[in-house]
C-alpha cells in the first residue's frame, strides 16, 4: 500500500494537472483568436487579443506551465505577423 504522503501528492498532482490543462487550453484559444483576427485583417482586434495572449503566456511561464522559450517563440511569431499586417495595410 502507498504511503499517506504519496497519496496526498497524487491528489495534489491531479489538481495541478487540471489547472495546467485549463491554462494551456486558454492560451491555445487566445492564440487561435489572434490568428483569426490577423487573417481577417482586423488590426485592432488582433492587437487587443495579442496583448492578452502575451500576458497569459508570461503568466504561464511564471507558473511553470510552459517553458520561457516556447512563450517567447509564440510571441515573436505573432509579433512578426502583426507587423506584416500593419505594413501591408499602411
Amino acid at each position: 500500500m502507498h504511503r499517506k504522503s504519496a497519496m496526498k501528492h497524487a491528489r495534489a498532482d491531479k489538481a495541478k494537472r487540471a489547472r495546467n490543462r485549463h491554462r494551456k487550453a486558454t492560451i491555445r484559444t487566445l492564440l487561435r483568436q489572434v490568428e483569426v483576427a490577423l487573417t481577417e485583417g482586423n488590426m485592432e482586434a488582433a492587437r487587443t487579443l495579442y496583448s492578452s495572449a502575451a500576458s497569459q503566456l508570461d503568466r504561464a511561464v511564471g507558473k511553470g506551465v510552459i517553458k520561457k522559450g516556447t512563450a517567447n517563440r509564440q510571441k515573436s511569431r505573432l509579433t512578426g505577423k502583426l507587423k506584416a499586417l500593419a505594413a501591408q495595410s499602411a
